[in-house]
């Protein structure tokens, strides 16, 4: 027996071992296989939410501003969205082949998958390699919020002379951080204005003297052009300089180390999907759109309020179930549902410690909504009022629209507060003391102008204006005159002139 205790123990320990070191494919399996959700609940549970997948990681850290709501039948997980759903709010993070352009690449996306629209991250030219977002139908709303985000470059600038060394190369690249004016090269596709452009931060990996080639590493603003850097190097150094090859390692939150996938990839899940409905390779190459927004801050909606903000209702504070640390007015965030799929992008307009404090009031005001409509059933226009107005329309006490009618109860129209026309008589009312004040500026202002040419006009002695009225009687007088003596000479004028006329056309006829 304690033969048989002896080998089972060192088994056991063998097991512990297994669970603890875990593969990112195994946690990839994992998160892909159970069911992630944020469950309705009375009191605050230890969960380990380190591993959660895309937006719902570590979100037990989030602010709770109540646990309580109706969870909801529709909707899924990013990651157990059926196979079109997923390919169509899917973005991939492409390597790109050396020659083509960009919009060459994507357009050969968008016919291997056979979808619609196509979009990317930002252009890189026909020879730069490396990270190009390739953002698919319902994606391609996050193509801007890309375009714009931070970009980084490893590249390789050829010197026309040899220099001492490469520590000046490196001093060289150090002075050129910060805010740099660029002009774009001859061969760029846009204008060729003056543009300010920031470099964050710079490094010298290695320099050949012999070659005169030089490797360094670059962070910088969406639109620098690597290419106009490398000539200011060489200008610097005061021997010229070019670049000679690019490749871009990051794009916004994706970088290279990040699943990057190739063409041939894409190619290859594609046929796959098609010959034998495998699905697993096209959800290992396209990922969901989620991803992209995981540095953004988070606002946790409750299911009832996720279709109403769908189709652009203002983002009430009642419906907010979680919100994160650090929310500053005008920062962008992003709203999620409790399955963790992104609602919208909105602009914050409370801060984390005002939402905390109030009960009512607009959180933030939507910016551009990701999710499609009718994905969540419509649950707004439920409360008593509305469903009474309902059965009003029915029973035909109130027309089709909800206005009242000759039917109509009295105390309805007492009672019931239309908003929409109430708000409609403010703007009217409005609109109609606006033009009233705008008359009384006016007339105010002729007034002030009279008054004025008035006190102009009175500081002038009487003998003057008799003078002035003198002189004028004497012109009109001479002016008829004059007149006459003109009109006399102007007509014998014009009869000299005709008959010169005549008498060169009796000449020109004669020969």
């Amino acid at each position: 027996m304690a033969d048989a205790e002896v080998l089972i123990l060192p088994k056991k320990h063998k097991k512990k071992k297994e669970r603890k070191s875990l593969a990112e494919e195994d946690v990839a399996e994992i998160q892909h296989a159970e069911e992630f959700l944020i469950k309705p609940e009375s009191r605050v549970t230890q969960l380990d939410t380190s591993q959660w997948p895309l937006l719902l990681k570590n979100f037990d850290r989030l602010n709770v501003r109540t646990a309580h709501y109706t969870p909801l039948p529709c909707g899924s997980n990013p990651l157990k969205r059926e196979i079109g759903d997923y390919v169509r709010t899917g973005f991939i993070n492409l390597d790109k082949p050396s020659n083509p352009s960009s919009h060459e690449v994507v357009a050969w996306i968008r016919r291997i998958l056979r979808v619609e629209k196509t979009g990317h991250s930002g252009t890189l030219d026909p020879k730069v390699t490396g990270c190009l977002i390739v953002c698919i139908e319902r994606a391609t709303r996050l193509v801007k919020s890309q375009q714009s985000a931070g970009k980084e470059y490893v590249g390789i600038v050829r010197l026309h002379n040899a220099i001492e060394g490469g520590t000046q190369l490196s001093r060289a690249l150090e002075t050129l951080t910060g805010a740099l004016f660029q002009r774009p090269p001859l061969i760029a596709a846009v204008k060729r204005q003056l543009r300010v452009r920031t470099i964050y931060e710079s490094k010298m990996v290695e320099y050949d003297p012999e070659r005169r080639l030089g490797i360094f590493w670059v962070s910088c603003e969406a639109g620098t052009y690597i290419r106009t850097l490398c000539v200011h190097l060489g200008l610097l150094l005061g021997v010229g300089g070019q670049m000679q090859e690019l490749r871009r390692v990051r794009s916004g939150v994706m970088s290279e180390k990040d699943h990057m996938v190739t063409m041939h990839d894409v190619l290859d899940a594609q046929w796959l999907y098609d010959n034998h409905k495998d699905e697993s390779y096209l959800r290992r190459v396209i990922f969901p759109l989620e991803k992209l927004l995981t540095s953004h801050k988070r606002l946790v909606m409750k299911d009832s309020a996720v279709n109403a903000i769908c189709y652009g209702a203002k983002i009430m504070l009642p419906g907010v179930l979680r919100y994160e640390d650090g929310i500053e007015v005008n920062q962008e965030i992003v709203v999620i549902t409790t399955k963790g799929e992104a609602v919208c992008m909105a602009v914050a307009l409370m801060t984390t410690a005002v939402i905390s404090t109030c009960d009512h009031g607009i959180v933030a005001k939507i910016k551009r909504v990701i999710m499609e409509r009718d994905t969540y059933p419509r649950k707004w226009g439920l409360g008593p009022k509305a469903s009474q107005k309902k059965m009003m329309i029915q029973q035909g006490l109130l027309d089709k629209h909800g206005k009242p009618t000759d039917s109509t109860p009295a105390a309805w129209t007492h009672e019931y507060v239309d908003y929409s026309t109430s708000v409609k008589k403010e703007q009217t009312a409005g609109a109609a003391q606006a033009p009233q004040g705008a008359t009384e500026e006016v007339k105010s202002a002729k007034r002030k102008r009279d008054s004025d040419s008035d006190d102009a006009s009175s500081p002038v002695p009487t003998p003057l204006v008799k003078k002035e009225k003198k002189k004028k009687d004497r012109k009109a007088k001479v002016a008829p005159e004059s007149a006459d003596e003109h009109a006399d000479v102007d007509s014998d004028s014009l009869k000299k002139k005709k008959k010169k006329k005549k008498k060169i056309k009796v000449e020109v006829v004669s020969e």
